[in-house]
């Protein structure tokens, strides 16, 4: 049994849905999670609600998670690193947060997660359990400081990718900023059509609800991701509009044959996004002999990402022989061939051997 002294201890900064959901999912797995929020009422309501063992600051914490708004991100992030431990955060946008922190013990970080619920009422332990969650090392990135994040955050189900800071905002402006943006334009023009005409929104079938759900998402978050991000989004919704515009034209020169192909594409793709499934049986276990140099890790785990493969486990060892170590990887026994040929096409040399 683990003694209170082997306890290892958490800390959270942000009480909020995906703060409180923090904080549940680590206490279910044997940590003594403190909190803290701007708001002294939410942060009580988390402990009150088993998000937290205590409200404070713990200078013992090995990490913390920093669920703050994205504008107050790095100063509690910094304040954070000053007390020691690594720290991460939940923030939807990478490159400017990153950028700002610049510190080896940080590892930027954004679950892909989240709820119609709102606030600490909503927090769930079971919220990461088998979504995305980017991890963005840099080249000054610190190896340990990545592994400790990357094993906490996959205890709690999650599937970790790495990203480069930049790559990460570029993707999440297509997949989730512009969508809720898109979203929230659809609704409001329905709500103002529904002035005019009673019955419209009690026409809102499955389709419509379902295009217009994340609209329901709290609009406070959004103007500062929209700050931060703003030149990812703007291109994306640049594109969207060339998009529609062609489809309006489609539309309107009653283009059968091509406005057909153009949803059938559409559907192979959204028939083919990837599923959450079970962890695969067969694992194939990579060990990639690389320099200790800065920027090894981020390089060989981002490219991973890039060729569509999930590392399930990492570690790593270093070498007493000299200014060399190893970084053991495991993947899907499906993708290890990729990695393994984008790693050799890099100049690295990995060996594979089966799990199973």
């Amino acid at each position: 049994m683990t003694s209170p002294s082997d306890t290892p201890h958490a800390a959270v900064v942000g009480t909020g849905l995906i703060g409180g959901s923090l904080g549940m999912a680590l206490r279910e797995r044997g940590w003594h999670v403190t909190g803290r929020d701007r708001d002294e009422a939410r942060a009580q309501r988390a402990l009150e609600l088993g998000a937290l063992d205590a409200v404070g600051v713990d200078a013992s914490a090995v990490i913390t998670f920093v669920a703050t708004p994205v504008l107050a991100i790095a100063d509690e992030a910094r304040a954070a690193l000053a007390r020691g431990g690594v720290v991460t955060d939940v923030g939807g946008v990478k490159a400017p947060v990153v950028a700002a922190v610049d510190h080896p013990h940080f590892v930027g970080g954004h679950p892909m997660a989240g709820s119609e619920q709102e606030g600490v009422e909503g927090a769930d332990a079971t919220l990461f359990e088998g979504a995305t969650w980017v991890l963005t090392p840099t080249v000054d990135t610190d190896p340990q400081a990545y592994a400790r994040v990357r094993n906490v955050v996959s205890s709690l189900g999650a599937d970790v990718v790495a990203l480069a800071p930049d790559r990460h905002d570029a993707l999440v402006a297509l997949v989730s900023h512009v969508p809720h943006l898109a979203a929230a334009t659809l609704m409001r023009l329905a709500a103002e059509g529904a002035e005019e005409h009673a019955a419209l929104l009690r026409l809102a079938a499955g389709g419509f609800r379902d295009m217009t759900r994340v609209a329901a998402g709290h609009p406070g978050i959004w103007p500062d991701i929209c700050s931060e991000n703003r030149d990812a989004i703007v291109d994306t919704l640049d594109r969207l509009i060339t998009a529609l515009g062609e489809t309006r034209d489609l539309v309107a020169k009653s283009d059968r044959d091509a406005l057909l192909g153009a949803l059938e594409r559409a559907r192979a793709a959204r028939m083919n996004l990837p599923a959450h499934a079970a962890r695969p049986e067969e694992l194939v276990e990579l060990r990639v002999p690389v320099p200790d140099r800065p920027g090894v890790l981020a390089e060989v785990t981002t490219l991973a990402s890039e060729v569509g493969v999930n590392i399930e486990d990492l570690e790593i060892a270093h070498s007493a022989e000299g200014p060399r170590g190893v970084l053991v990887l495991v993947v899907e026994a499906g993708g290890a061939d990729l990695v393994r040929g984008a790693l050799v096409a890099r100049g690295y040399r990995p060996s594979a051997r089966a799990l199973g």
